[in-house]
């Protein structure tokens, strides 16, 4: 991780294996996501309604981790969001989710 993450820049943080990294949607992250996930908007409404999917929480979470480390693998993000809950998992979400609503 290159520091701890700035709320105020929108950015989160998601703890895997006890390690805490920055998730920062960037455009080029947005855009990534965007590719695998289908469009932002529509993932937008999905969270509203609760109709996001686990897999596409943990794609939006991996496409927006920072200076992703080769150690960092796609499955563990994944296995962090089932550890921690999706209580955990929330907080992170509603900040990437308002960066896509609202930008900076």
């Amino acid at each position: 991780m290159s520091g701890p993450a700035n709320m105020l820049r929108g950015e989160a943080e998601l703890r895997v294996g006890g390690e805490p990294f920055v998730l920062r949607p960037s455009f080029a992250a947005l855009v990534a996501a965007e590719g695998e996930l289908g469009p932002l908007f529509a993932l937008v409404e999905r969270a509203a309604e609760g109709r996001l999917g686990l897999g596409e929480l943990a794609g939006l979470f991996w496409h927006c981790v920072q200076d992703r480390p080769e150690r960092l693998t796609r499955e563990a993000v994944g296995e962090a969001v089932v550890a921690a809950g999706l209580a955990a998992a929330t907080p992170a979400l509603r900040i990437l989710l308002g960066q896509i609503l609202q930008g900076r």
